[in-house]
């Protein structure tokens, strides 16, 4: 007989109880269990990267390789939670102009990434970003437009942040 247990998780900002076993995987709790089909199972071996969700500490996460129950009590953040009431992330909408989104399948997994960098580096640096982006793996863009997708954002994040510090530019 297998044991189950309930815990509670916070996803994208909703509190939700559910019934995991010692073995499942975050992955499948928020696929299967919460309908979040946004976060994709690629590999089952964290060399992909397509699985990544944001913990909440802000570090990039593989889902495929985090029990769920490890996660009672704590937060998650997956590509359904990133966009807000005023539109897209900036790493979203960069992606979407710099052409990195291709066939999809990858994309949530190199945003989710990418956010947890620039959420907690937002001055990431070309070096930075491809450390980053090491355990991703993106076989139709090959990375050249994701990479140019993150240096926008880490941009537009900057002249974001400039704009609340000192109020928008006169010109």
């Amino acid at each position: 007989m297998t044991h189950r247990q309930f815990i509670t998780l916070t996803v994208n900002g909703d509190r939700r109880e559910v019934v995991v076993t010692p073995e499942m995987l975050l992955l499948d709790v928020l696929r299967d269990g919460f309908g979040l089909t946004g976060t994709k199972r690629g590999c089952t071996s964290g060399a992909c990267g397509v699985c990544t969700v944001q913990g909440d500490d802000g570090r990039a996460v593989l889902s495929c390789l985090s029990l769920a129950i490890q996660w009672d009590g704590r937060s998650v953040t997956t590509i359904e939670g990133v966009a807000g009431p005023e539109g897209l992330h900036p790493v979203q909408q960069a992606f979407l102009e710099f052409g990195a989104v291709q066939c999809g399948y990858c994309t949530p997994g190199l945003v989710m990434t990418v956010k947890a960098l620039l959420d907690r580096t937002p001055a990431a640096d070309a070096a930075a970003i491809d450390e980053a982006l090491a355990g991703a793996i993106c076989r139709c863009t090959g990375h050249i437009k994701v990479k140019e997708a993150a240096r926008q954002a880490v941009l537009r994040l900057q002249a974001a942040a400039q704009e609340q510090a000192h109020g928008p530019a006169q010109g």
